[in-house]
């Protein structure tokens, strides 16, 4: 067996031509034009490239993206005040906090003050809490982006074994929670769990989401799994190094994610999803 391949940039191009005939309907119809802000603290290089992304992505859209730089070592005060500047502005339907902020910076604090309506990364608190709670808003994008990709398998995902490793708060908590939504019966494992790789042979869906080059590897892996590997790791030489082996997992796995080009366009086109809601939602 050889894995199918989920292209992620095939899948997000094709939403994010969907997203862009919404949004030129939009503003032919009621002359408002979609607006996000991101607002970038401090100079990270990956972060930054994240950024231009998301900006080149909202412009093929048809999106208004303006991105506030700020240096490291911005005030908590003028940061909060920044963001409660965009949540009472009317033309900014959206607001993409780039994570991880300067270490003086309590995250969570600071995320809970973005108006969860304009929240597009879909990780505010109030956000998180409603797909606990089975009532899902703006969904945390990367997690959306896997159950996307998910969909496009074909497969039935009701009653089948899913396997989450890594527990984050913006990836695999959510993606537990995404799931179970979906009928899974859910396992996650993390850095205290004793035997990952008993968990991940049980899987009939193993989402990786580590950030560990190479972890995942074919004795890990029940043949026929759906492998996406949200993971992703910058090797010395500066290549992109996923959570998966992919040579070798691709030789049982039915389906797989390659990285790049797997579930990070799939985020991205989330985040544009998300605001498009928002938009929509001021409209009715």
């Amino acid at each position: 067996m050889t894995a199918r391949i989920l292209n992620g940039l095939t899948i997000a191009k094709s939403i994010r031509q969907e997203v862009g005939y919404r949004v030129q309907q939009i503003f032919e119809q009621h002359d408002v034009r979609p607006g996000l802000t991101v607002i970038l603290v401090g100079s990270d290089p990956a972060s930054e490239l994240y950024v231009r992304l998301k900006k080149r992505d909202c412009e093929a859209a048809g999106i208004s993206c303006e991105v506030k730089n700020f240096p490291a070592d911005i005030s908590e005060q003028q940061l909060t005040d920044t963001i409660d500047s965009l949540n009472a502005e009317p033309n900014v339907h959206g607001i993409l906090l780039q994570l991880p902020l300067p270490d003086q910076f309590y995250t969570p604090r600071i995320v809970d003050r973005v108006d969860p309506t304009k929240d597009v990364d879909g990780i505010t608190p109030l956000n998180m809490g409603k797909l606990a709670l089975r009532e899902p808003a703006h969904r945390c994008c990367t997690p959306k982006g896997v159950m996307t990709l998910l969909d496009h398998t074909g497969i039935d995902l009701l009653g089948l074994d899913a396997v989450v490793v890594g527990a984050s708060n913006h990836v695999g908590r959510p993606m537990c929670l995404e799931l179970l939504l979906r009928g899974c019966t859910v396992t996650c494992t993390h850095k205290y769990s004793r035997d990952t790789s008993f968990h991940t042979r049980q899987a009939d869906i193993l989402v990786t989401a580590t950030g560990i080059g190479g972890l995942i590897r074919k004795d890990w892996v029940k043949p026929g799994a759906v492998v996406i590997d949200v993971g992703i790791e910058t090797q010395p030489d500066g290549r992109l190094k996923g959570d998966v082996a992919y040579e070798e997992v691709k030789e049982i796995a039915s389906w797989i994610t390659p990285v790049p080009g797997g579930v990070g366009p799939m985020t991205r086109v989330s985040i544009l999803q998300n605001l498009l809601a928002t938009v929509e939602q001021t409209l009715h």
